[in-house]
Protein backbone atom coordinates (compact mmCIF):
# COMPACT_ATOMS: atom_id res chain seq x y z
CA UNK A 1 0.00 0.00 0.00
CA UNK A 2 1.23 3.43 -0.83
CA UNK A 3 2.42 5.69 1.73
CA UNK A 4 0.02 8.51 0.89
CA UNK A 5 -2.93 5.33 1.85
CA UNK A 6 -1.50 5.44 5.05
CA UNK A 7 -1.67 8.86 5.80
CA UNK A 8 -5.68 8.14 5.26
CA UNK A 9 -5.46 5.82 8.83
CA UNK A 10 -5.79 9.05 11.35
CA UNK A 11 -9.33 9.04 9.90
CA UNK A 12 -10.35 6.18 11.69
CA UNK A 13 -10.21 7.46 15.18
CA UNK A 14 -11.70 10.35 13.68
CA UNK A 15 -14.85 8.61 12.34
CA UNK A 16 -14.87 6.53 15.51
CA UNK A 17 -14.84 9.36 17.97
CA UNK A 18 -17.71 11.47 15.64
CA UNK A 19 -20.10 8.67 15.84
CA UNK A 20 -19.35 8.05 19.78
CA UNK A 21 -19.84 11.71 19.93
CA UNK A 22 -22.79 12.51 17.51
CA UNK A 23 -21.38 14.61 15.09
CA UNK A 24 -23.02 15.65 11.90
CA UNK A 25 -23.78 12.59 10.18
CA UNK A 26 -22.87 13.18 6.91
CA UNK A 27 -19.43 14.42 8.26
CA UNK A 28 -19.42 10.71 10.02
CA UNK A 29 -19.91 9.05 6.83
CA UNK A 30 -17.21 11.25 5.36
CA UNK A 31 -14.90 10.65 7.87
CA UNK A 32 -15.85 6.49 7.61
CA UNK A 33 -15.51 6.70 4.07
CA UNK A 34 -11.76 8.26 3.86
CA UNK A 35 -11.25 5.53 6.30
CA UNK A 36 -11.96 2.30 4.74
CA UNK A 37 -9.91 3.29 1.89
CA UNK A 38 -6.61 2.67 3.47
CA UNK A 39 -8.14 -0.66 5.52
CA UNK A 40 -9.08 -1.70 1.97
CA UNK A 41 -5.53 -1.20 0.91
CA UNK A 42 -4.13 -3.18 4.23
CA UNK A 43 -6.73 -6.16 4.00
CA UNK A 44 -5.29 -6.39 0.24
CA UNK A 45 -1.45 -6.37 1.42
CA UNK A 46 -1.66 -8.62 3.81
CA UNK A 47 -3.80 -10.83 1.38
CA UNK A 48 -0.60 -10.62 -1.03
CA UNK A 49 1.83 -11.58 1.99
CA UNK A 50 -0.41 -14.81 2.47
CA UNK A 51 -0.62 -15.65 -1.35
CA UNK A 52 3.10 -15.77 -1.21
CA UNK A 53 3.72 -17.35 2.12
CA UNK A 54 0.88 -20.28 1.06
CA UNK A 55 2.43 -20.96 -2.64
CA UNK A 56 0.73 -19.92 -5.90
CA UNK A 57 -1.83 -21.98 -6.06
CA UNK A 58 -3.42 -21.44 -2.41
CA UNK A 59 -2.63 -17.74 -3.14
CA UNK A 60 -4.39 -17.46 -5.95
CA UNK A 61 -7.59 -18.57 -3.92
CA UNK A 62 -6.72 -16.06 -1.58
CA UNK A 63 -6.70 -13.55 -3.96
CA UNK A 64 -10.26 -14.49 -5.79
CA UNK A 65 -11.67 -14.94 -2.51
CA UNK A 66 -10.72 -11.61 -0.72
CA UNK A 67 -9.89 -9.22 -3.22
CA UNK A 68 -12.93 -7.48 -2.73
CA UNK A 69 -13.38 -7.92 1.27
CA UNK A 70 -13.94 -4.12 2.24
CA UNK A 71 -17.00 -3.91 -0.27
CA UNK A 72 -18.28 -7.48 0.51
CA UNK A 73 -18.25 -6.25 4.57
CA UNK A 74 -19.75 -2.74 3.63
CA UNK A 75 -23.03 -4.09 1.73
CA UNK A 76 -23.29 -7.00 4.40
CA UNK A 77 -23.46 -4.42 6.56
CA UNK A 78 -26.14 -2.65 4.22
CA UNK A 79 -27.69 -6.24 4.31
CA UNK A 80 -28.56 -5.99 7.75
CA UNK A 81 -29.40 -2.28 7.64
CA UNK A 82 -32.22 -2.95 5.43
CA UNK A 83 -31.02 -0.99 2.67
CA UNK A 84 -31.29 -3.72 -0.29
CA UNK A 85 -31.43 -1.08 -3.32
CA UNK A 86 -28.34 0.64 -2.06
CA UNK A 87 -26.29 -3.05 -2.18
CA UNK A 88 -27.79 -3.82 -5.67
CA UNK A 89 -26.92 -0.70 -7.00
CA UNK A 90 -23.10 -1.62 -5.42
CA UNK A 91 -23.13 -4.18 -7.43
CA UNK A 92 -23.86 -2.64 -10.59
CA UNK A 93 -21.51 0.07 -9.88
CA UNK A 94 -18.61 -2.47 -8.58
CA UNK A 95 -19.07 -4.51 -11.96
CA UNK A 96 -19.38 -1.17 -14.01
CA UNK A 97 -16.05 0.90 -11.89
CA UNK A 98 -13.88 -1.78 -12.44
CA UNK A 99 -14.42 -2.18 -16.14
CA UNK A 100 -15.07 1.39 -17.54
CA UNK A 101 -13.21 3.58 -14.65
CA UNK A 102 -10.17 1.62 -13.21
CA UNK A 103 -9.65 -0.29 -17.19
CA UNK A 104 -10.44 3.29 -18.72
CA UNK A 105 -7.70 5.15 -16.33
CA UNK A 106 -5.32 2.13 -16.58
CA UNK A 107 -5.23 2.72 -20.57
CA UNK A 108 -5.41 6.48 -20.82
CA UNK A 109 -2.22 6.64 -18.03
CA UNK A 110 -0.37 3.53 -19.89
CA UNK A 111 -1.22 4.54 -23.37
CA UNK A 112 0.05 8.47 -22.99
CA UNK A 113 3.11 6.98 -20.75
CA UNK A 114 3.83 4.10 -23.23
CA UNK A 115 2.02 4.55 -26.68
CA UNK A 116 0.10 1.30 -27.54
CA UNK A 117 0.14 -1.66 -25.07
CA UNK A 118 -0.39 -5.33 -25.97
CA UNK A 119 -2.01 -8.13 -23.78
CA UNK A 120 -2.92 -11.74 -23.97
CA UNK A 121 -5.65 -11.51 -27.13
CA UNK A 122 -6.54 -15.04 -26.01
CA UNK A 123 -6.76 -14.49 -21.88
CA UNK A 124 -8.47 -11.26 -23.00
CA UNK A 125 -11.14 -13.18 -24.97
CA UNK A 126 -11.66 -15.77 -22.08
CA UNK A 127 -12.76 -12.86 -19.70
CA UNK A 128 -15.24 -10.99 -22.20
CA UNK A 129 -16.59 -15.11 -21.99
CA UNK A 130 -16.85 -15.13 -18.77
CA UNK A 131 -17.84 -11.51 -17.87
CA UNK A 132 -20.91 -11.78 -21.24
CA UNK A 133 -22.04 -15.02 -19.00
CA UNK A 134 -22.15 -13.33 -15.58
CA UNK A 135 -24.45 -10.32 -17.39
CA UNK A 136 -26.71 -13.48 -18.65
CA UNK A 137 -27.42 -15.08 -15.56
CA UNK A 138 -27.87 -11.09 -13.70
CA UNK A 139 -30.16 -10.66 -15.89
CA UNK A 140 -32.62 -13.62 -16.27
CA UNK A 141 -34.41 -13.15 -12.98
CA UNK A 142 -34.79 -9.27 -13.90
CA UNK A 143 -36.71 -10.81 -17.34
CA UNK A 144 -38.71 -13.06 -15.60
CA UNK A 145 -39.73 -10.48 -12.81
CA UNK A 146 -40.95 -8.41 -15.20
CA UNK A 147 -42.86 -10.86 -17.14
CA UNK A 148 -44.40 -11.35 -13.39
CA UNK A 149 -45.03 -7.94 -13.27
CA UNK A 150 -43.95 -7.99 -9.98
CA UNK A 151 -40.67 -8.23 -7.83
CA UNK A 152 -42.05 -9.74 -4.73
CA UNK A 153 -43.06 -13.23 -5.78
CA UNK A 154 -41.45 -16.31 -4.20
CA UNK A 155 -40.72 -17.99 -7.57
CA UNK A 156 -38.43 -14.87 -8.38
CA UNK A 157 -36.59 -15.57 -5.03
CA UNK A 158 -36.61 -19.24 -5.46
CA UNK A 159 -35.09 -18.19 -9.45
CA UNK A 160 -32.48 -15.94 -7.73
CA UNK A 161 -31.45 -18.29 -5.14
CA UNK A 162 -30.72 -20.56 -8.13
CA UNK A 163 -29.28 -18.34 -10.56
CA UNK A 164 -26.38 -17.21 -7.68
CA UNK A 165 -26.17 -21.19 -6.82
CA UNK A 166 -25.30 -21.96 -10.54
CA UNK A 167 -22.99 -18.99 -10.42
CA UNK A 168 -20.97 -19.99 -7.34
CA UNK A 169 -20.87 -23.78 -8.72
CA UNK A 170 -19.47 -21.77 -12.08
CA UNK A 171 -16.82 -19.97 -9.89
CA UNK A 172 -15.68 -22.84 -7.92
CA UNK A 173 -14.78 -24.67 -10.86
CA UNK A 174 -13.11 -21.37 -12.19
CA UNK A 175 -11.09 -22.07 -9.04
CA UNK A 176 -10.46 -25.46 -9.52
CA UNK A 177 -9.54 -24.87 -13.37
CA UNK A 178 -6.87 -22.38 -12.05
CA UNK A 179 -5.18 -25.44 -10.32
CA UNK A 180 -4.36 -26.92 -13.80
CA UNK A 181 -3.93 -23.79 -15.78
CA UNK A 182 -2.42 -20.55 -15.54
CA UNK A 183 -4.71 -18.66 -17.36
CA UNK A 184 -7.97 -18.90 -15.54
CA UNK A 185 -10.10 -15.36 -15.47
CA UNK A 186 -11.33 -15.88 -11.85
CA UNK A 187 -8.59 -16.11 -10.33
CA UNK A 188 -5.66 -13.22 -10.14
CA UNK A 189 -2.33 -13.31 -10.19
CA UNK A 190 -0.22 -11.00 -6.94
CA UNK A 191 -0.86 -7.35 -8.09
CA UNK A 192 2.26 -6.21 -6.69
CA UNK A 193 5.70 -7.33 -5.30
CA UNK A 194 5.55 -8.59 -1.72
CA UNK A 195 8.02 -6.81 1.00
CA UNK A 196 10.60 -9.52 1.83
CA UNK A 197 10.30 -8.39 5.68
CA UNK A 198 6.93 -8.96 6.61
CA UNK A 199 5.71 -12.17 8.33
CA UNK A 200 3.19 -14.24 8.87
CA UNK A 201 2.13 -13.19 12.03
CA UNK A 202 2.41 -9.61 10.67
CA UNK A 203 -0.23 -10.79 7.73
CA UNK A 204 -2.72 -12.04 10.08
CA UNK A 205 -2.84 -9.54 12.63
CA UNK A 206 -3.13 -6.67 9.96
CA UNK A 207 -6.30 -8.31 8.38
CA UNK A 208 -8.07 -8.68 11.49
CA UNK A 209 -7.56 -5.59 12.76
CA UNK A 210 -8.30 -4.36 9.01
CA UNK A 211 -11.82 -6.53 9.07
CA UNK A 212 -12.65 -5.80 12.69
CA UNK A 213 -12.18 -2.24 12.06
CA UNK A 214 -14.18 -2.12 8.39
CA UNK A 215 -17.19 -3.83 9.95
CA UNK A 216 -17.11 -0.91 12.74
CA UNK A 217 -16.87 1.97 10.26
CA UNK A 218 -19.23 -0.04 7.41
CA UNK A 219 -21.60 0.61 10.29
CA UNK A 220 -21.13 4.32 10.49
CA UNK A 221 -21.19 4.89 6.84
CA UNK A 222 -24.66 3.14 6.24
CA UNK A 223 -26.56 4.51 9.51
CA UNK A 224 -25.40 7.91 8.19
CA UNK A 225 -26.90 7.28 4.34
CA UNK A 226 -29.95 8.62 5.17
CA UNK A 227 -28.91 11.69 6.54
CA UNK A 228 -26.39 12.24 3.98
CA UNK A 229 -29.25 11.27 1.18
CA UNK A 230 -31.39 14.25 2.56
CA UNK A 231 -28.61 16.74 3.25
CA UNK A 232 -27.12 16.74 -0.19
CA UNK A 233 -29.93 15.76 -2.32
CA UNK A 234 -28.99 12.55 -3.53
CA UNK A 235 -30.33 9.06 -3.97
CA UNK A 236 -29.59 6.01 -2.03
CA UNK A 237 -29.12 4.46 -5.62
CA UNK A 238 -26.57 6.77 -6.64
CA UNK A 239 -24.52 6.21 -3.45
CA UNK A 240 -24.16 2.90 -4.72
CA UNK A 241 -23.59 2.67 -7.63
CA UNK A 242 -20.84 5.11 -7.64
CA UNK A 243 -19.54 6.52 -4.53
CA UNK A 244 -19.78 2.86 -2.49
CA UNK A 245 -17.71 1.10 -4.91
CA UNK A 246 -14.96 3.82 -5.27
CA UNK A 247 -14.48 3.50 -1.71
CA UNK A 248 -14.23 -0.15 -1.26
CA UNK A 249 -11.53 -0.10 -4.36
CA UNK A 250 -9.50 2.94 -4.32
CA UNK A 251 -6.33 0.87 -3.38
CA UNK A 252 -6.68 -1.58 -5.85
CA UNK A 253 -7.68 1.04 -8.74
CA UNK A 254 -4.67 2.49 -7.60
CA UNK A 255 -2.34 -0.97 -8.08
CA UNK A 256 -3.91 -1.23 -11.54
CA UNK A 257 -3.12 2.30 -12.85
CA UNK A 258 0.36 1.69 -11.78
CA UNK A 259 0.94 -1.34 -12.97
CA UNK A 260 0.03 0.06 -16.35
CA UNK A 261 2.23 3.11 -16.25
CA UNK A 262 4.99 0.62 -16.01
CA UNK A 263 3.30 -1.21 -19.17
CA UNK A 264 2.22 -4.18 -17.54
CA UNK A 265 -1.45 -3.86 -19.27
CA UNK A 266 -1.47 -7.81 -18.63
CA UNK A 267 -1.67 -7.79 -15.12
CA UNK A 268 -3.74 -4.45 -15.13
CA UNK A 269 -6.74 -5.90 -16.66
CA UNK A 270 -6.77 -8.63 -14.28
CA UNK A 271 -6.89 -6.78 -11.83
CA UNK A 272 -9.82 -5.05 -13.52
CA UNK A 273 -11.77 -7.52 -15.09
CA UNK A 274 -11.11 -10.26 -12.55
CA UNK A 275 -12.65 -7.68 -9.61
CA UNK A 276 -15.33 -7.41 -12.12
CA UNK A 277 -15.64 -11.61 -12.31
CA UNK A 278 -15.41 -11.68 -8.57
CA UNK A 279 -18.34 -9.01 -8.18
CA UNK A 280 -20.45 -10.74 -10.88
CA UNK A 281 -19.82 -14.46 -10.00
CA UNK A 282 -19.06 -14.46 -6.04
CA UNK A 283 -19.86 -11.97 -4.25
CA UNK A 284 -23.19 -10.96 -5.47
CA UNK A 285 -24.59 -14.58 -5.38
CA UNK A 286 -23.20 -15.11 -1.77
CA UNK A 287 -24.85 -11.79 -0.58
CA UNK A 288 -28.21 -13.18 -1.74
CA UNK A 289 -27.80 -16.25 0.50
CA UNK A 290 -26.04 -14.41 2.74
CA UNK A 291 -29.55 -11.73 2.96
CA UNK A 292 -31.22 -15.04 4.19
CA UNK A 293 -29.80 -14.74 7.81
CA UNK A 294 -30.66 -11.18 8.20
CA UNK A 295 -34.75 -11.10 7.43
CA UNK A 296 -34.15 -9.17 4.04
CA UNK A 297 -34.15 -10.90 1.27
CA UNK A 298 -31.92 -10.14 -1.98
CA UNK A 299 -33.07 -10.47 -5.11
CA UNK A 300 -31.09 -10.46 -8.50
CA UNK A 301 -33.67 -8.11 -9.76
CA UNK A 302 -32.46 -4.91 -11.32
CA UNK A 303 -33.58 -2.47 -12.53
CA UNK A 304 -33.79 -1.41 -16.54
CA UNK A 305 -31.10 1.24 -16.57
CA UNK A 306 -28.55 -1.03 -14.64
CA UNK A 307 -29.33 -3.99 -16.81
CA UNK A 308 -28.42 -1.55 -19.55
CA UNK A 309 -25.84 0.12 -18.09
CA UNK A 310 -24.15 -3.48 -17.24
CA UNK A 311 -24.37 -4.79 -20.85
CA UNK A 312 -23.05 -1.46 -22.13
CA UNK A 313 -20.20 -1.91 -20.44
CA UNK A 314 -19.04 -5.65 -21.10
CA UNK A 315 -19.78 -4.70 -24.75
CA UNK A 316 -17.50 -1.46 -25.02
CA UNK A 317 -15.05 -3.38 -22.55
CA UNK A 318 -15.09 -6.48 -24.60
CA UNK A 319 -14.88 -4.62 -27.96
CA UNK A 320 -12.01 -2.56 -26.79
CA UNK A 321 -9.91 -5.33 -25.56
CA UNK A 322 -11.19 -7.60 -28.79
CA UNK A 323 -7.65 -7.00 -30.26
CA UNK A 324 -5.23 -7.28 -27.58
CA UNK A 325 -3.96 -4.01 -27.54
CA UNK A 326 -4.86 -0.55 -26.00
CA UNK A 327 -4.49 2.85 -26.80
CA UNK A 328 -4.91 6.15 -24.75
CA UNK A 329 -7.78 6.92 -26.56
CA UNK A 330 -9.41 3.85 -26.09
CA UNK A 331 -9.02 4.14 -22.39
CA UNK A 332 -10.45 7.89 -22.99
CA UNK A 333 -13.44 6.02 -24.88
CA UNK A 334 -14.27 3.41 -21.69
CA UNK A 335 -13.85 6.55 -19.10
CA UNK A 336 -16.34 9.00 -21.67
CA UNK A 337 -19.08 5.97 -21.08
CA UNK A 338 -18.49 6.07 -17.37
CA UNK A 339 -18.99 9.52 -16.72
CA UNK A 340 -22.14 9.58 -19.19
CA UNK A 341 -23.84 6.25 -17.23
CA UNK A 342 -22.81 8.11 -14.46
CA UNK A 343 -24.93 11.03 -15.02
CA UNK A 344 -27.44 8.48 -16.17
CA UNK A 345 -27.88 7.44 -12.84
CA UNK A 346 -27.44 10.98 -11.28
CA UNK A 347 -30.50 12.04 -12.25
CA UNK A 348 -32.30 8.85 -12.14
CA UNK A 349 -35.42 9.84 -9.88
CA UNK A 350 -35.19 7.71 -6.15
Amino acid sequence: MTLSLNYLLVFIPMAILGSILGWNPALNFVTGSIAVIPLAGLIGESTEVLAARTGPKVGGLLNATLGNAAELIITIVAIRAGLIELVKASITGSILGNLLLVMGMSMLGGGLKNGTQRFSRARAGMNATMLILAVIAICVPALFAHALGTTASPQIEELSLGVSGVMIVLYALGIVYSFRAADSPLVRPSAEAVEPHRSLRWALVVMAFSTIATVWLSEIIVHSVESVVQQFHLTEFFLGIVLIPIIGNVAEHMVGLQVALKDNMDLSLEISVGSSLQIAMFVAPLLVFVSLFFGHELNLVFNRFELIALVAGVLVASLVSADGESNWLEGAQLLAVYVILGLGFFFLPA
